[in-house]
């Protein structure tokens, strides 16, 4: 399925006369203007899969928030906004081939890394909790104790409870399950089943990140299949190789003025990684 058809941003010229009529200088921080004509961007045509590849600052991110502003797309974490955003915005236009969904989102790095520090804040409540647990469960079982009225009865049942049980059935039983059972590219593979539905426009920001080589292979092809079976349309931002091998995706290099590539294995990360096992083939086939 396909919701969003494309995307025009104000390009250079409108955006150097908007500065000229804030009468600015060219090293006042105006973001984000002066960021995507550096990589030539001022329109996208999007397919059901469309990904934005680039280094470190070329855009990706920007043009994402941009496409989920203007879409009015849920979100979770805070971006950088500076006072100029929304004056971009509306500058900008989207055609679109079908209503966007009530579920779309843009979902980014920082969001899985909010919900990592969500869990381990969990768990560390529940680790204080069984510490105090355990204090009470040795003073439970050592406690001389009389029943005066009816109100002494629930402390009775505690008493009676942790005198019937172990202590190990004692703490599981009061202080809840821990989710530490799960590493973080398993908490955020779940993150990203759980939020993605149905039926909608996905913005996905760099989602590889915390994410180990299988992890990465496991999620690009969940994904995969959110497209071929669930109907959704994706945009990605992204320089994981299993990402960029994405059958029959839009791929615009941002490090090369914004240029549709004709093939993910012509890009210059996949080209890095091909060329070390190339050059390391050697050892591979020794342990073969």
């Amino acid at each position: 399925m396909q919701y969003l058809r494309s995307f025009i941003f104000p390009g250079e010229e409108a955006e150097t006369d908007f500065m000229f009529s804030l009468k600015t200088t060219f090293d006042q921080s105006v973001y984000p203007y002066r960021i995507l004509p550096k990589a030539g961007l001022d329109r996208i045509v999007f397919r059901p899969v469309t990904i934005l590849y680039g280094g470190n600052g070329s855009g990706k991110s920007t043009a994402l928030n941009i496409i989920a502003e203007k879409l009015h797309l849920k979100r979770n974490s805070v971006y950088n906004r500076s006072r100029f955003f929304e004056d971009f915005v509306n500058r900008c236009e989207a055609v679109l081939d079908e209503e966007i969904p009530e579920g779309s989102r843009i979902l980014t790095s920082d969001d899985v890394f909010d919900m990592m520090l969500d869990i381990r804040s969990l768990n560390e409540g529940i680790d204080r909790k069984r510490e105090n647990l355990a204090e009470e469960y040795y003073a439970l079982k050592q406690e001389k104790f009389q029943l005066h009225s009816l109100d002494d009865l629930e402390h009775l049942h505690r008493i009676n409870d942790a005198r019937r049980k172990t202590y190990s059935r004692f703490i599981a039983g009061e202080s809840g399950e821990s989710l530490r059972e799960q590493s973080n590219g398993e908490s955020a593979l779940m993150y990203f089943r759980n939020r993605i539905e149905m039926d909608t426009l996905c913005l996905l920001d760099e989602p590889e990140n915390s994410l180990s080589p299988e992890n990465q292979m496991i999620l690009a092809d969940f994904l995969m299949e959110s497209v071929r079976y669930c109907g959704n349309q994706l945009v990605i931002s992204t320089h994981s190789p299993f990402l960029l091998a994405f059958p029959g995706a839009e791929i615009i290099d941002l490090d090369e003025h914004s240029r549709v590539v004709d093939s993910w294995t012509e890009l210059k990360n996949p080209r890095l990684y091909f060329d070390f096992f190339q050059k390391h083939a050697a050892e591979f086939e020794q342990r073969d």
